[in-house]
C-alpha cells in the first residue's frame, strides 16, 4: 500500500499527497473556521466553512509554488526531479542531487522563499484592491478585518501566511532553505561541501533544540512573543523542533555517505546471482515457492533469460489473496521500461542517488543487458557503518 497519492502532474513534475497531509489539512481548515467565525460571527455556515476550505486549498496550492520553484531551477542546473510530496510539515521537492557549486545551491534554496514574498505581495495587494487601503488595517487591525468581506478575509490571509512561511524559510537550519543558502555560503567560503554541510546541520540542529525548548516552555505557561503560550501550540512547535532536528542528522549523513561511497563500485556491494522468478509463474507459486522458501522481498524477473522486471512484496499485498492462483507474476511486476537500474562499474554513490531518487529499495545490476546483481539499500547502509567503524578504530 502507497503512502502518498498522485494528484497531477505540472510542468512534467509529480505532485504527491502524503496520507500525514491530511492531519495537517484538517488542522489548517478547523483552525481558519475558529479564526474566520470569530471575526464574523454574522457569516452562515455555509460561507464560512466555504471559505475555510477555498483558503486552505490555496495555502498548500502556494506551498506547491514554493517547491515548484525549488524544481523548476534544479532541472534547469541538469539536476533529475523525482516529484514534489505535499505532507505533514508542508512540501518537499524530490531532487535527485545536490548542485554541483555553491551558487547553483544558493540559487536554488532562495528562490522558494522569494517566490512565497511574491505570492503574499500579490494576495496582499488584491485584499487591499478589494478592502481599501492598507494603512486603515495597520491603523485597526481588529476592527479592519472584522469589516473585511469573505473574498478579502481570504485574500488577506492568503498573504500574511505566504509570507510568514517565507520568513520560517530563511530560517538558517540545515535542511530548510534558509540553512541552505548557509551552505552555499560556506561552501564557497571553505570550498568544502562536506564541511559546510557539518556546519549548517549544527547550525540546524540549534534552531531546532531552540524550538523545543520554547514549545516545552510554552506548554508550561510562558508567553513567547509572536508564538504566545498553550498546549497545542507549544507541542506543535516543539514537535516541528523535533522533525528539523532529526532531518538535519539525517542530511547530514547522507552527505557523508555520498562521500564515503565516491570510487567504490556497485560490484562490491550487490548480491550477485539474486534468486529470480519466471514472469509466467503464479503470484501463489511467487509466495510459496520463492518468498517463503528464500525469505527475501524482491525478486528480479526473467522471460526466456533476460530482465523482464522487478516484483517485490508489495506488489504482492496489492492483490487480493483469493486471485494469487490466477495472477501472473508478469501482471503485477514493474516492467523493466519502468525500472531504474545500476552497472557493477557504476559508483556506489550514484546508484545511492538512483535509490533516493525512485525511494525504492533495490536496484537490478546489468552487464551487458545481462542480469549481474541486485543492489540493496541496506547493504550500502551496512556497508557505510562497517566503513565508519574500522575508520573510528
Amino acid at each position: 500500500m502507497h503512502s502518498a497519492f498522485h494528484i497531477g502532474r505540472i510542468f512534467g513534475i509529480d505532485i504527491r499527497i502524503d496520507r500525514s497531509w491530511l492531519l495537517i489539512f484538517f488542522l489548517v481548515v478547523w483552525s481558519l473556521a475558529m479564526v474566520f467565525g470569530g471575526y464574523h460571527p454574522e457569516w452562515s455556515t455555509g460561507l464560512r466553512w466555504s471559505t475555510v476550505v477555498i483558503a486552505a486549498i490555496l495555502f498548500f496550492a502556494s506551498v506547491v509554488g514554493h517547491e515548484l520553484a525549488h524544481s523548476l531551477v534544479a532541472r534547469a542546473q541538469g539536476i533529475n526531479i523525482h516529484g514534489i510530496k505535499l505532507f505533514l510539515f508542508g512540501g518537499v521537492s524530490n531532487i535527485g542531487r545536490d548542485p554541483d557549486s555553491p551558487r547553483g545551491e544558493f540559487v536554488m534554496a532562495i528562490v522558494g522563499p522569494i517566490t512565497s514574498f511574491v505570492l503574499g505581495g500579490l494576495f496582499i495587494w488584491l485584499a487591499a484592491l478589494s478592502a481599501g487601503p492598507l494603512r486603515e488595517i495597520v491603523a485597526d487591525p481588529t476592527a479592519a478585518i472584522a469589516r473585511l468581506h469573505a473574498l478579502s478575509m481570504l485574500l488577506m490571509w492568503l498573504g500574511s501566511i505566504n509570507v510568514l512561511l517565507g520568513f520560517f524559510n530563511l530560517i538558517p537550519g540545515f535542511p530548510l532553505d534558509g540553512g541552505r543558502v548557509l551552505r552555499a555560503i560556506l561552501w564557497a567560503a571553505t570550498d568544502n561541501l562536506l564541511r559546510a554541510t557539518r556546519w549548517a546541520s549544527w547550525a540546524g540542529q540549534g534552531v531546532a533544540w531552540l524550538m523545543i525548548v520554547t514549545g516545552i516552555a510554552m506548554v508550561f505557561g510562558m508567553r513567547i512573543p509572536f508564538f504566545g503560550r498553550g498546549l497545542v501550540s507549544g507541542l506543535w512547535l516543539a514537535f516541528i523542533g523535533w522533525f528539523l532536528n532529526g532531518a538535519s542528522v539525517q542530511s547530514y549523513r547522507q552527505v557523508v555517505m555520498q562521500d564515503a561511497l565516491q570510487a567504490v563500485p556497485v560490484a562490491r556491494m550487490m548480491r550477485s546471482r539474486p534468486p529470480t522468478v519466471p514472469a509466467k509463474v503464479s503470484v501463489a507459486s511467487l509466495v510459496h515457492d520463492h518468498v517463503m522458501g528464500t525469505g527475501h522481498r524482491a525478486f528480479p524477473v526473467l522471460d526466456d533469460g533476460r530482465l523482464a522486471g522487478l516484483v517485490t512484496l508489495e506488489d504482492v499485498r496489492a492483490v487480493s489473496r483469493d486471485t494469487w492462483d490466477s495472477t501472473m507474476v508478469r501482471e503485477i511486476m514493474t516492467p523493466f521500461g519502468d525500472l531504474v537500474v545500476a552497472t557493477p562499474e557504476e559508483e556506489a554513490a550514484e546508484a545511492m542517488k538512483k535509490l533516493m531518487g525512485r525511494d525504492v529499495a533495490q536496484l537490478p545490476v546489468l552487464s551487458d543487458g545481462k542480469l549481474a546483481g541486485l543492489l540493496h539499500r541496506g547493504d550500502i547502509v551496512k556497508w557505510f557503518q562497517l566503513h565508519l567503524e574500522l575508520e573510528v578504530g
